[in-house]
Parts: C-alpha cells; sequence; structure tokens
C-alpha cells in the first residue's frame, strides 16, 4: 500500500492518535478469539461494528504499545569502553539494550490485509542519542581527517533524524494474534527481526571523500641529469670480423667494427657485392657483383667448396673463376631440340644436375 494512504498519524513527526481500522463485511474467526482473550470485561462481538469499536478502544488506549524489536549497542564509543579478560563482564559493563517500540496507527483487513506501526517518541529519542553520542563518535574515529568532516557528519545526523521518524513497520494483518491485555503486544513469527534489520539500516556509514590522485613532477635538474647519464639509446657493440676467405687456419683480420649491414645475411638468395673498403674481408675473394637466384630444395652442395659449422663463416676450397651469368629460360627453351642439345650438355652445361629442374622445358 502506499504511503500516501496512510493516515495523517503516520507522517513524520506527527503526534500519536487513534489508530484507522477498516475491517470487511466478515470478520475473521482468529480475530475474535483475540479479543475475547484480552477483554477483561464481557462484551458482545456479534457484528462488524462490534468488532470495529473493541478493537479501536483497545489499540487507542495509552497503554497500547507493542514492543517491536531489541538491540543491543554499546554504552559507550569504542575508545572507552572497559577491556576485561572475562567477555561476561565487558558485556554487563560495556553494552545496553534499546528497546524499539511502536503503536499501531492503521488496520487493513479490506485491501492489504496489513496493519502499520510507528515508533513511539521514547524510542525515536534513544535512537538519536545513541547515533549522535556513540556511533557518530566511532565513525569520525575510524576515517581520516578532511576539510569538511564535521559538516558531513552533522548531516549524516540530520538525515539519521529524518529516517527514524519517517519509519512505519508495515507487516501482515495476522500480527494482532500477539495482542495482549490493555492493548499491548510483542510481534511473532520472526517479525521483530524485520525491524531490526530495518533499524540497522538506518545507520549510514561516514563516507569520506575519494583521495586525490597527485601527479609526480621532477625537478628540472633531475631530468638533466638522467638525461646526461642515459646510454640506452647508443649503439651496442660491434660485431667481430669473420675469419679470412682465404685460408682457414690464417692470421687474424683487422678488429674494425663492421656496420650491422655490411654482414652477410644467411638468406636462401645472398646477393654478394665486393666491398669497397680496404679493410672488408670479401675484398680479396675476386667475386664480382653477381645475383645468384634461389635454387631448388634438391640443390646440392657446389663443387669445391665447404662450409665451416664450428666457425659459421664460408671459405672456398679452391680459387675459382667469376661466375659467369646464367641463360636465360628462353635460351634453353631454344635449345631444347635438336644436335646443340647435345653440345650444350657435353660442353660444359648442365648435364643431369639438378640445376635444370628449376627451368622446366616446353617441347
Amino acid at each position: 500500500m502506499p504511503l500516501a494512504l496512510l493516515p495523517a498519524s503516520a507522517q513524520a513527526f506527527a503526534p500519536r492518535s487513534g489508530p484507522t481500522i477498516v475491517l470487511g463485511t466478515r470478520v475473521e474467526t482468529w480475530l475474535t478469539h483475540a479479543l475475547k482473550r484480552i477483554n477483561r470485561v464481557k462484551r458482545p462481538l456479534n457484528s462488524v461494528n462490534q468488532h470495529h469499536r473493541c478493537l479501536t478502544e483497545t489499540l487507542s488506549g495509552p497503554s497500547a504499545i507493542w514492543t517491536l524489536a531489541s538491540l543491543m549497542v554499546p554504552k559507550a564509543p569504542d575508545a572507552e569502553l572497559k577491556k576485561d579478560s572475562n567477555p561476561l563482564v565487558e558485556a554487563i559493563y560495556n553494552y545496553q539494550l534499546i528497546h524499539i517500540e511502536g503503536y499501531v496507527v492503521h488496520v487493513d483487513m479490506v485491501s492489504q490485509n496489513e496493519i502499520t506501526y510507528k515508533l513511539t517518541q521514547e524510542s525515536i529519542d534513544a535512537l538519536i542519542e545513541y547515533h549522535r553520542e556513540i556511533y557518530s563518535a566511532d565513525m569520525a574515529a575510524s576515517t581520516w581527517e578532511w576539510s569538511e568532516k564535521d559538516v558531513q557528519l552533522k548531516k549524516l545526523q540530520d538525515e539519521f533524524v529524518q529516517s527514524v521518524n519517517r519509519y512505519v513497520f508495515r507487516t501482515h494483518v495476522r500480527a494482532l494474534e500477539g495482542l495482549e491485555d490493555d492493548g499491548a503486544g510483542e510481534l511473532l513469527e520472526g517479525r521483530s527481526d524485520e525491524v531490526k534489520t530495518a533499524i540497522n539500516h538506518l545507520f549510514q556509514p561516514l563516507m569520506p571523500p575519494p583521495p586525490r590522485i597527485v601527479d609526480v613532477v621532477h625537478p628540472y635538474g633531475a631530468v638533466q641529469q638522467v638525461e646526461g647519464q642515459g646510454s640506452w639509446w647508443q649503439p651496442g657493440p660491434s660485431l667481430p670480423p669473420p675469419a679470412s676467405s682465404a685460408s682457414p687456419a690464417g692470421p687474424e683480420m683487422s678488429s674494425a667494427p663492421l656496420d650491422p649491414w655490411r654482414v652477410l645475411g644467411s638468406t636462401p638468395s645472398p646477393t654478394v657485392t665486393s666491398g669497397t673498403e680496404s679493410n672488408s674481408p670479401w675484398s680479396t675473394s675476386g667475386i664480382q657483383d653477381t645475383h645468384i637466384p634461389s635454387p631448388a630444395t634438391t640443390y646440392g652442395q657446389p663443387f669445391g667448396q665447404s662450409y665451416t659449422t664450428s666457425t659459421q663463416t664460408f671459405s672456398s676450397g679452391q680459387t675459382m673463376a667469376p661466375i659467369p651469368a646464367l641463360p636465360l629460360p628462353s635460351t634453353l627453351i631454344s635449345q631444347s631440340c635438336g644436335p646443340s642439345q647435345f653440345a650444350f650438355d657435353t660442353l660444359g652445361g648442365f648435364g643431369n644436375s639438378s640445376m635444370a629442374a628449376q627451368y622446366p622445358i616446353q617441347i
């Protein structure tokens, strides 16, 4: 049921007045038994109007106060509590019970089938005092200091005063089964736990502002010192020169540093470039600038050449003449037939070498 449908006595800071009771055309049997049980004077309960009159008079009395729940809270802030080795002594001296009491402001047995309770002024004052004197002190001690801490704490206390005065507990109308003499009563079937949970939710924590992110600014002199000492952008140590290609066991060559781009890479199709400087290890090999096409995977090791795996250098066993330029595929196609093919094979041609396999011959 929306709060707007509650009577004016259920509003915040409203004084207590008689409850508003709405009964249906037929009264429940359990309500009749409850009213007969608490009435000291026997009175007839044969109609809806008689039930309405009896229930209104019973719940409007000054002693019609219901015990909704009980909260155990500390008597003083945490820094002032007594410390003892016996936990029972600590519980007796350091904690107290606050009884949450209320009175009935509305009974609806037609549309919502619920009953509404509002806290008594004594319970409201006890909760406000505990929040201001003890709870707020503990919250202030458990948070760090900032400029607007007192303002935020005061705002938190004002919000609690408003919320505890607006609080009403609404539950099923069968709670009237706990009705006792003079209109007092106690919540049954675990309904007091709902009140205790709702009251605890009214105690909001004190939230400090998030810490500011401070940018670290280095002094200008420190930056210059770091720039002067830094050497991470300088080139690394140069690679050692390879061994002499003329003789594997010959004397060592000059240890002058070589540029990284002058080192011959291990690619399938290398381009041999004769060195222009006097200290280049390839200047004595006598090999001219020649581009060798990539051979097939079945290409074997050339005759008279060897690779030394221990030193990972290339050496030539014999002095060879400059490598002649290879014929184009169009020349091979024109010489694939006739007697010239035999002369080409016998006079230094490809022969049965696997090099001929990479140039397909069309007939």
